[in-house]
């Protein structure tokens, strides 16, 4: 269910919610399916009998009717995929953040100043003491060889030894060996999440407007630090990877994948004027 609590202006709210509240402020009826969420908005109190808006609602309005930047954070742990993310308008940012297994994400407004603090948070960024360093700061591979770790992990033993000699078992079934094998299957069974950032804004190609994207895909492997994955490359479409696309993992720092995340923003003049 929705819910608002107005001391901090937060808005508890499904997707289904939202693409009420896009129609409704667009002057459009929601269609036949998004009836039952416009009645939950309105039992709320949040939406008027006649489809009017809460002034609770204004900031989050704002930056869906005209969005500058839309920010998708997708994250894949232990839990399953979560996504957040963050809607830049003109004149308000709004944050999102669900949580694992739930419909609902938390919309809060937040200063423009600390988008960049904001994403790192999402992701869990930060310093860290002394790390394991890996034989390789680089690791090439293939999709194929990946999945056959996960295969094995899908399964645990429970037993670190056992798991670590059969996904090395795997890596070296799917044609990756030696050192390369090694770093990987650390990398692994070390993994406590991957995570995606993914900017999207109407930018400027060949003197028109165009859609523009810019992304950043990390492995937050725990002590052994994180890893940038390089290959595939984002924006990955559909059906893009397959199992012969090559792995491409390069150790990095909270301070380097700090700055890529600001990089990932666009500055002013790649934006197209309105």
């Amino acid at each position: 269910m929705p819910g608002y609590d107005s001391s901090r202006s937060r808005l508890r709210l499904a997707d289904r919610h939202v693409r009420v509240l896009t129609r409704l402020a667009e002057g459009e009826t929601p269609s036949p399916e998004l009836f039952a969420s416009l009645g939950e908005l309105q039992e709320l109190g949040l939406v008027g009998e006649e489809g009017q808006l809460s002034p609770l609602l204004r900031e989050l309005v704002e930056a869906l009717r005209d969005p500058v930047l839309v920010i998708s954070v997708e994250i894949t742990g232990e839990p399953g995929p979560v996504h957040h993310g963050v809607i830049v308008g003109r004149d308000t940012v709004i944050a999102h953040e669900g949580w694992p297994g739930e419909e609902e994400s938390e919309y809060i407004p937040v200063e423009p100043s600390t988008l960049v603090f904001e994403l790192a948070r999402m992701v869990h960024l930060r310093r860290r003491g002394a790390e394991e360093q890996p034989l390789t700061p680089r690791v090439e591979s293939t999709m194929k060889a990946l999945d056959a770790a996960f295969a094995v992990l899908s399964a645990p033993t429970g037993e670190p030894e056992e798991d670590r000699t059969a996904v090395r078992e795997g890596l070296a079934g799917a044609g990756t060996t030696g050192e390369t094998a090694d770093t990987l299957a650390e990398l692994v069974l070390a993994l406590n999440a991957y995570w995606r950032v993914t900017v999207a804004w109407d930018g400027q190609h060949d003197g028109g407007h165009a859609p523009m994207l810019r992304s950043l895909a990390v492995w937050d492997c725990g002590a052994q630090g994180y890893w940038i994955r390089e290959q595939p490359e984002e924006p990955i479409l559909p059906g893009q990877v397959t199992p012969d696309s090559p792995l491409h993992l390069v150790r990095s720092g909270a301070g380097e994948i700090w700055r890529k995340l600001t990089d990932l923003l666009p500055e002013k003049e790649e934006l197209s004027p309105r």
